[in-house]
């Protein structure tokens, strides 16, 4: 790829000329002289093989061409522009990316407003998102993966501030066996029935969690994944009810009748790396994420 031939001084000046309406006033806001501005706009002309500008009376306007590159000028320098200011505010401590790892149980949606929020006081602070289960988020904290780590999981020797809770709810099709007993169910009539478990993402010590009684068991990769198993009749499953509350109103998908632990609820929490100090981005983030989940005793 070529080097380019026009710099970004050039386009400003050509941007100058047009928004203030002449060569006069690009000088007078720009604080050259008028033949500097001139000089600048034949130059481009000169080094593009294009007219980006003719004279109508005493004005100067656009070509058809300097019209089309003028428009893509514009996005060309306001990205340069970000890119000194980033580069300044790093000079300042701020980060150019938080990395955040997020057990895949977690409300989307309190994430979601989080980073919502957090966008237009980011100052292009970079977020890289990574979904993981169980002790696969413990993992990516540990190993240096990540910055902030959400888990339903106590991690060793750190300490969590809370994010309030996570519903799980015990599910099956509606003409699933357990169903059609039509009675409150014991754990004995799980044992006899197939259960559908999330597996661990963890590679060196994976996790089991939950209720795993059940004699034949049948392990997926995803939430979505395990859904669809029991929405398609394979199984039973507690799966988060913010991830199923369609299905159940829809009547896709219904609560199995337990006498006791049919609905958990599961505290999850927020960690930060021990190994770099959080940036101003990522300090700003925590306190976003926090009150999001703060304001979830249940969820």
């Amino acid at each position: 790829m070529k080097a380019p031939r026009v710099t970004l001084d050039q386009w400003r000046t050509l941007q100058s000329v047009v928004d203030h309406g002449g060569f006069a006033q690009a000088a007078e806001v720009l604080h050259r002289s008028q033949s500097s501005i001139s000089y600048t706009v034949a130059r481009m002309q000169e080094q593009l093989g294009v007219p980006l500008l003719r004279i109508e009376g005493r004005k100067a306007v656009l070509t058809e061409a300097g019209d089309v590159l003028l428009r893509r000028s514009r996005q060309l320098v306001k990205q340069a522009s970000q890119l000194e200011e980033l580069a300044h505010h790093m000079e300042q401590g701020w980060e150019a990316e938080v990395r955040l790892v997020v057990d895949a149980a977690y409300p989307t949606s309190r994430l979601v407003s989080a980073l919502t929020e957090f966008m237009p006081q980011s100052r292009g602070c970079r977020v890289r998102l990574r979904e993981e289960v169980l002790s696969g988020v413990e993992e990516a904290l540990l190993e240096g993966m990540a910055d902030l780590a959400i888990s339903g999981l106590n991690i060793a020797a750190h300490l969590g501030a809370g994010l309030g809770t996570v519903e799980f709810v015990a599910v099956a099709h509606p003409d699933h066996h357990l169903h059609r007993l039509q009675r409150e169910l014991t754990f004995q009539d799980l044992e006899a029935q197939m259960q559908i478990v999330i597996r661990d993402s963890g590679r060196t010590q994976p996790r089991d969690a939950g209720w795993l009684g059940a004699e034949q068991r049948w392990t997926v990769g995803s939430l979505a994944t395990a859904a669809t198993f029991v929405r398609n009749g394979l199984g039973f499953a507690w799966l988060p009810r913010h991830s199923i509350e369609r299905e159940i109103n829809e009547g896709t998908l219904k609560p199995l009748s337990l006498s006791q632990g049919g609905n958990r609820f599961h505290p999850f929490y927020m960690y930060q790396s021990r190994e770099r100090p959080l940036g101003p981005a990522s300090q700003i983030l925590v306190e976003l994420i926090k009150k999001q989940g703060t304001g979830h005793g249940q969820s």
